[in-house]
Formats: structure tokens, sequence, C-alpha cells
């Protein structure tokens, strides 16, 4: 029962604790430092991401001839874009740096196509257009509400999300195969190293300071996104379609944007909410498999040759009767 289920609970937990991570940004930055915030946040997840490496046997370094990716993905895939979102939170809503991020397979899509060579399909390309087309409209237009703060706010977040994509390509070339939790056990622990250094010439903390709501949320950030979210999400990547766990781009910006908007009063104007509509169309139209697409023109042929089966059944029945 339980495994019949599981994909379905897999899916809304990664929607779920993915879209209570961007509240739990916000509140972590009212009265902690970014740098300092984002690496207390992997020094809590570490420990955890390094014994689930050892007790599912899974290697903590990684391979031999590819140890200087480790310091990279470190730097470049989580000090820098997870300081960038936290960074960004400070200007604009967590519902707003949600929607942001929720182009990320659009910006992977781009970058997969500039230096993998991914081919995409004409579908694909419509969907990419529309949702960067909404994403830009969507953009401008809150901006035009919010004044120059966010416009920081939105480079910071489209920072975060380029770093992201590039870091995605550059593993897809360099370390593919590497075990997840490799990924992410040691990198997680070398980041939180970096960034504590790095806060305490930039920002020089004061611990004295910190909200106790601010520091619960660095821990649920520690706990529940960075564990809780990474084994999540790839386990439903394991029991499920790429098709179905990537869908969880579409709906935790809901979750955050009602989160943002009832818990922290924040909110978006209506043409921007409007314009979420196209930009989760096109998201989700860039993601549907090949397998997807020839599977509903299958079942649409099927429907359309029974429909021409009744017609002429009912054709013949009609010429009976008037003999």
């Amino acid at each position: 029962m339980l495994r019949k289920h599981l994909p379905m609970l897999l899916f809304f937990s990664v929607c779920l604790i993915w879209g209570t991570t961007w509240l739990a940004m916000e509140i972590a930055v009212q009265t902690i430092p970014p740098i300092f915030a984002t690496g207390l946040r992997f020094f809590i997840a570490a420990p955890l991401l390094i014994l689930l490496a050892k007790l599912l046997k899974q290697p903590l370094f990684f391979p031999k001839g590819k140890m200087v990716w480790m310091l990279i993905v470190a730097i470049f895939y989580f000090a820098i874009p997870f300081t960038l979102m936290i960074f960004g939170e400070q200007y604009i809503s967590s519902g707003l740096a949600s929607i942001i991020f929720a182009n990320m397979p659009i910006a992977v899509m781009i970058t997969s196509t500039l230096f993998l060579g991914l081919r995409l399909r004409k579908v694909q390309i419509l969907g990419l257009l529309i949702a960067v087309c909404s994403l830009i409209l969507i953009l401008v237009n809150e901006m035009s509400l919010g004044g120059d703060d966010y416009l920081l706010g939105f480079v910071s977040l489209g920072g975060a999300v380029i770093t992201h994509a590039m870091m995605y390509v550059l593993v897809e070339k360099h370390c593919k195969g590497i075990p997840v939790l490799t990924y992410n056990a040691l990198p997680s622990f070398v980041a939180s190293i970096c960034l504590f250094i790095t806060s305490l010439l930039v920002e020089q903390p004061n611990i004295t300071m910190f909200a106790f709501d601010s520091v619960a949320a660095v821990v649920y950030l520690g706990l529940f996104a960075s564990v809780g979210g990474i084994v999540a999400y790839f386990k439903l990547g394991q029991v499920s379609t790429p098709f179905t766990a990537s869908i969880c781009f579409l709906f935790f910006p809901l979750i955050a944007l009602s989160l943002s908007t009832w818990f922290a009063g924040n909110s978006i104007s209506m043409a921007s909410i409007l314009l979420m509509i196209p930009l989760l169309g096109g998201i989700f139209v860039t993601k549907l498999e090949v397998s997807s697409l020839n599977q509903w023109h299958s079942i649409r042929q099927r429907l359309n040759g029974k429909r021409r089966k009744e017609l002429s059944a009912d054709v013949n029945i009609c010429q009976s009767l008037l003999k």
C-alpha cells in the first residue's frame, strides 16, 4: 500500500519542502547576515548528509582525478548561489523569489543547448519563449512597483539561477555518475567553512543580535530543505519519471507565494499573478517528455478512430432505415 502511494507522498513532500524554504530564508535573513546564515545552514546539514552517505555505503570523496570538482561544487553550487538566494530575499518577497527560481528548468535547458548540444523540439522552444517572456513581464511589472531595491533582488536571484544552471552543465559533462550523497555531503561542509570565514571577514556577525525565529528558520533550512529536500527529490526521481519530479517546479512557487502572503504579509500585483499562468504553462511544455507527447498523440488517434467507427455505424443504421 505504501509502495503504491510512495511517488505521490514524495511529490507532495518535495513541493512542501521547496515551497516553505523561501519563507524560511526570508525569516532567517531578518537578523542573520546572508553569508553567515547560508554557512550555518550547510554546517547543520553536512553531518547528516555524511551520516546518510556512510549508512547507504556511498563514497564521501569524488573519484580519483576529480577531487578538484569537490571544491568547485562547494563554491559554485552551494556557497555562491545559495548566498545569492538569501541575499536577494532582503529586497524582494519570498514568493517572488520562488517564481524567479522556478525558471531553473528553463535555464538548464538553455545552457544544455549551448554547451551540451541538446536539441530542442519546436514545442519546447515555444514553451521556453512563453516562459521567458512571461517572467520578463512579471519582473518589469514588479520592479515598477517596488523601485531600485527590487532590481538588486532580481539580479541576485537571477545570478543564483544562472550559476546553478552552469554547474548542472559542467557536472553533467565532467562528473556524471557521482552518487547524490557524494555530491552533497562533503561539498556542503566545505562550503560552510568557506562561508563562515568569508562572513567573519566581510559581515562580522554579532551572534547576540540573532533572533530566535531567524535561528529556527536556519535550522529548518539545514535539516529539512538541505537534507529532507535532497533525499525526497532524488528518491522521487527513482520511483517515478524525471518528468514527474520536474513538475515540482510548477507547484512549489504556488506554496511559497501563498505562505509569503499569509504569514509575511507580502503580495505581488494581480497582473503578475495572471502572468504566472503562461509562465508555469511554458515551463510545463518545455519539460514534456517525447514519450508523453507520443502517448497523447496515440490516445488521440485511437479516440478519433473510435469516433469514425461510431459515425460509420450511425450512417449504416440511417441507410438501413431509409431503405
